[in-house]
């Protein structure tokens, strides 16, 4: 059964605390609502892939609070990502960056305020849209609980922020390239982010 938890301080707790023992918890974010898991249990990813019907090959980007977080979860920034990210953070960019251990993995900090505050009470996330894949955005708390109805098991919580506007997916840029690379447009134009950086 998911529960359903109120998006207050006492909420939030109880959200990063599943989190924290591998569950998948959804919340508002400020396009739509998202699932995700905590990074520190990756081997819960493919529960959410499960929990989407998502093909696996599909890389899940990552939600952090700011960029220090990022580099603490292995993240190697530079002078690009740090402008980057103090301009446009919190908001709609998510910055792809190479890590330390080889790869590279996309992260954004999402501009609502519940959003934010599970993060930095449960660490980066794993997280993507909170619906099954291909099927439409979910803009409440109730609209999750609909479009997970037959697999709630795989569904920890919902914590319920209220409605969210829904819009564009995040523009996207990758800074392990040089120069950087607008991967999708969206929210941040391409003319913003060479205001900022070089893009190719």
């Amino acid at each position: 059964m998911t529960d359903l938890l109120a998006s207050t301080p006492a909420g939030i707790a109880r959200a990063a605390e599943l989190l924290s023992e591998g569950a998948v918890v959804a919340f508002p974010t400020d396009t739509v609502y998202g699932v995700g898991v905590a990074t520190s249990h990756p081997e819960r990813i493919d529960a959410l892939f499960a929990l989407k019907r998502r093909p696996p090959e599909k890389q899940i980007p990552m939600l952090v609070a700011d960029l220090d977080q990022a580099v603490a979860a292995g993240a190697v920034a530079d002078d690009r990502s740090r402008a980057l990210a103090a301009a446009l953070w919190p908001g709609a960019l998510t910055i792809v960056l190479p890590l330390a251990a080889g790869g590279s993995q996309a992260y954004r900090a999402p501009d609502h305020p519940v959003a934010l505050a599970l993060v930095r009470a449960a660490g980066p996330l794993y997280a993507t849209s909170a619906n099954i894949s291909g099927q439409p955005d979910t803009l409440g708390a109730d609209e999750v609980q609909i479009a997970f109805a037959t697999s709630r098991e795989g569904l920890a919580a919902v914590v319920d922020g209220g409605p969210v506007p829904g819009g564009v997916a995040s523009t996207v840029i990758d800074c392990s390239l040089t120069p950087a690379v607008v991967l999708r447009p969206g929210p941040v134009s391409r003319d913003r982010l060479a205001t900022i950086v070089e893009v190719a």
